[in-house]
């Protein structure tokens, strides 16, 4: 308690909740400002803000932030199936789906094609397909962070070796022959480019191989290692005649056989002499000597492009091959200024 200049008690009170409100210093004379809300009503108005900030929590939650509204599983299947078989696959032959499930807050579909089952995934809402899930909590090393690797120089010859590791019915793989048929007619005399075929021998005959896609591609495979060795310089056309016309049609076995005959009397190959080789133990060795190799170099899916013993991993192009090739010659040859094609096959991916 204080006294005021007339000796008068006053009650001297900090308190927010009883301190009187000040007046206002331009209305002099008026009564202070009230407040807009008593406490009642601002603890409603709190009260449905922190209804409306649940609801809002609870609507982030039920979809990834940045993506529309859930699709779905069953709906989203079959537009990706769309998606796949009108875009990604060979002419004549289409994906199908085995299963699928929700994972990690997208939708993980395995996709049977050509005998190989696969896994793509999409978001929630349909609106993205991966074809790759990588799990960023695995171990990454004693550090815990993945460390990135500095690329090794090129390797250079005076005359580079080009593998190009596929499977005869692997979609990619088929692709990647035919990104490298216009390298090969421009630095086929150059570098020694060949392809190596990818498969397994269990015993000591031709039935004792395995290869991805069937005991069909294992014939196939045979079939085009022996025209590399008996007609060296039809291979390469077979190959594009190949896979433009006889390839998608291998699980119809009338009208491959009558195709891939078709193509084979068009370019003069000798039949009897491949089919001989394919059957017999000249095919068996040659198919033994790719897997050796293969081995060394680790090729183990299609396409895989070893040059001068490294593994190439850049785009899959015509001009982007060349380029490559081009960059492990130690004088780089007058073709190499040559500019080729820098379009991309529709799909891209591997086989095993």
């Amino acid at each position: 308690m204080v006294n005021n200049s007339s000796g008068t008690p006053v009650k001297n009170d900090n308190n927010p909740e009883t301190k009187m409100p000040e007046k206002n210093s331009q209305d002099s004379g008026k009564s202070g400002q009230q407040p807009f809300f008593n406490k009642t009503a601002l603890a409603a108005i709190i009260g449905i803000a922190a209804v409306i900030i649940i609801l809002l929590v609870y609507g982030v939650m039920q979809s990834t932030p940045g993506q529309g509204a859930v699709v779905p599983a069953q709906a989203c299947t079959e537009k990706t199936l769309r998606y796949i078989n009108n875009n990604l696959v060979s002419p004549g032959t289409s994906a199908s789906l085995v299963t699928v499930t929700e994972s990690h807050g997208m939708y993980e579909m395995k996709i049977a094609y050509l005998g190989q089952e696969m896994l793509v995934y999409t978001s929630r809402d349909c609106s993205s397909l991966f074809t790759r899930s990588i799990d960023m909590n695995a171990a990454t090393g004693g550090s815990g962070t993945a460390a990135a690797q500095p690329a090794a120089a090129p390797v250079k010859t005076e005359r580079p070796v080009v593998d190009l590791y596929v499977m005869a019915f692997c979609p990619y793989g088929t692709q990647a022959e035919i990104v490298m048929k216009p390298v090969v007619a421009l630095l086929g005399s150059k570098a020694d480019i060949r392809v190596r075929y990818i498969t397994t021998a269990t015993g000591s005959t031709v039935a004792s191989v395995y290869s991805l896609h069937g005991p069909k591609e294992v014939q196939e495979d045979l079939r085009q290692i022996c025209i590399l060795k008996k007609s060296p310089e039809k291979f390469w056309e077979y190959i594009g005649r190949f896979n433009d016309a006889c390839y998608s049609q291998y699980l119809n076995a009338d009208t491959f056989d009558a195709c891939r005959g078709n193509v084979t009397a068009a370019l003069g190959i000798d039949t009897n002499a491949i089919e001989t080789c394919a059957s017999g133990e000249e095919g068996l060795a040659l198919l033994n000597a790719d897997e050796a190799q293969g081995n060394r170099d680790g090729a183990s899916s299609s396409p895989t492009l070893i040059i001068n013993g490294q593994v190439y991993r850049g785009s899959r192009t015509p001009e982007a091959y060349k380029q490559a090739i081009c960059d492990r010659f130690v004088t780089a040859p007058s073709e190499c200024s040559t500019v080729l094609s820098s379009v991309q096959g529709v799909a891209t991916g591997n086989c095993g």
